[in-house]
C-alpha cells in the first residue's frame, strides 16, 4: 500500500498574532484597562469627596421640608464621575461607591457643621 500525501494547508500571509503579544485596546484605539495605582487613587479621592456633608446645627425648614444636612460631596462626586469616566460600567461602580459612602458618612461625625 502506498501512503497518500496530504495536501498542505494554505498559510495566511503575514505573521501570526498571539494573545500575549496584543495590547488590550478597543476598536476606537483607547486602552481598556488602567493601572492598579490609578484605580486606587481614584477610589480614595471619591471616598473623600463622598464624605463631605454640610450639616446644620439646628434643622432648616425649606418650603415645609426639614433639612438637617446637604450632601455636597456626593453631588460633586457625581459630577466628577460623569465628567471623567468614559465607560458606563465604570460609572456605575463609582456611583455605587459614592452612594454607600454618602449614606454611611451621614450617620458618622463627618462633614462641616454650620
Amino acid at each position: 500500500m502506498q501512503k497518500q500525501k496530504r495536501p498542505k494547508k494554505a498559510q495566511a500571509s503575514g505573521s501570526r498574532t498571539y494573545a500575549r503579544n496584543r495590547v488590550t485596546r478597543s476598536r476606537r484605539g483607547e486602552r481598556l484597562f488602567e493601572s492598579d495605582s490609578h484605580y486606587l487613587l481614584k477610589l480614595v479621592v471619591y471616598l473623600l469627596i463622598g464624605t463631605l456633608w454640610i450639616k446644620f446645627s439646628s434643622p432648616v425648614s425649606w418650603f415645609g421640608i426639614i433639612i438637617n444636612a446637604l450632601p455636597l460631596g456626593v453631588l460633586a462626586g457625581v459630577i466628577l464621575v460623569k465628567q471623567f469616566e468614559k465607560h458606563q460600567a465604570d460609572r456605575k461602580i463609582w456611583y455605587a461607591v459614592l452612594l454607600i459612602v454618602g449614606v454611611m458618612s451621614y450617620f458618622a461625625p463627618a462633614g462641616v457643621v454650620i
